[in-house]
């Protein structure tokens, strides 16, 4: 463990040594600081000694109150600085997850450095709720500036909104316009994203509402609209299926994958096996359906016209346009040689 410069489970040890047995022994079951790595909650250790879970909070807090006057706390500041200079670092506010990541992946160290914090002076949390993630701070109005400015950033998102991540950050960025300098970079952002509940980050990188199924993926047509939109053109079922085990590292069956395209109203189907994506513009139905749409639009046109247009919309064989056009219960040829709705 490299990130901070004191050894945790040493001062937290000579800390401990001011409590009374029974107090040293509930902490350490608390916060997971004996030989198991293991948090009990305030009613196990309760059910353990046979005391209600809020005489058990009780003995916590008047144990906490104690370590803060004794001498070992004072000779621990070098520790509660150290980790205050990692929490700057990180951008002054930052998940309890990625904190305790940061410094160490041992979950005995992770404890030892998460009862530091519960216990420093310096150290504030805001509790975990619908809107954000449990984190930790010192400059309360730098907290709260970061905080306003993801609230304003998630109301001007639409639904259906997938956003690049440099164009994330630069957005975040411009909510947060007095901001000190040495916070304004990427990393940081992309940190401080991480607090939010509302906003979230897809497997491809992308932002959006956390909610959206652009950004929490449930399954494989999730991934496949992903996969498409990537690709940015229309393509094949089987080649959805192969792009979605590059792209997310799972296995998606070709036969599930033609299944779920065919069900969700984001693909249409543009050719023999071949889907495209509504946003982009492409119309629902089949190629007379397209026809019909293109002289809805245009007036009459000319066979070549048509082709053309239709084209665009389908990955289909000109013939297959041409039989369409045949049908004169749909379609009429003029004298003019263009083509109109039957009536």
């Amino acid at each position: 463990m490299k990130t901070v410069a004191f050894k945790p489970k040493a001062v937290v040890k000579k800390l401990l040594q001011a409590l009374p047995e029974r107090s040293r022994v509930f902490v350490e079951a608390r916060f997971g600081l004996g030989a198991k790595a293991e948090r009990m909650t305030l009613e196990a250790i309760g059910t353990r000694y046979g005391i209600t879970r809020e005489r058990v909070r009780q003995i916590e807090n008047h144990a906490i109150a104690t370590l803060r006057k004794a001498p070992a706390f004072s000779e621990a500041k070098e520790a509660f600085d150290d980790l205050e200079r990692i929490i700057d670092s990180l951008g002054g506010i930052v998940c309890e997850d990625d904190l305790l990541d940061f410094v160490t992946n041992d979950e005995s160290l992770q404890n030892h450095i998460y009862f530091l914090l519960v216990l420093g002076d310096p150290f504030k949390y805001r509790k975990e709720d619908g809107e954000a993630k449990r984190c930790w701070f010192v400059d309360a109005a730098l907290a709260a500036k970061v905080e306003s400015a993801l609230k304003r950033l998630y109301s001007n998102l639409a639904d259906d909104d997938l956003i690049p991540e440099a164009e994330m950050v630069d957005r975040f960025l411009l909510e947060l316009k007095d901001l000190s300098e040495k916070y304004r970079n990427e990393e940081i952002a992309k940190r401080w994203l991480k607090i939010s509940k509302t906003i979230g980050r897809n497997p491809l990188g992308e932002w959006g509402p956390a909610r959206s199924s652009n950004v929490k993926t449930k399954g494989v047509r999730d991934y496949a609209y992903l996969a498409v939109k990537r690709h940015g053109s229309p393509l094949h079922f089987a080649e959805v299926a192969k792009l979605i085990g590059k792209l997310f590292d799972r296995t998606a069956h070709v036969a599930t994958t033609h299944n779920e395209l065919i069900k969700d109203e984001r693909f249409v189907l543009v050719g023999r096996g071949i889907y495209a994506l509504k946003e982009w513009g492409y119309a629902q139905g089949v190629v007379r359906d397209v026809i019909k749409d293109i002289i809805k639009a245009n007036g009459p046109l000319t066979r070549e016209e048509i082709v053309e247009k239709v084209l665009k919309e389908r990955h289909v064989k000109e013939n297959t346009i041409l039989v369409n056009l045949q049908n004169q219960k749909f379609f009429k040829k003029g004298k003019d040689a263009k083509y109109a709705l039957a009536k």
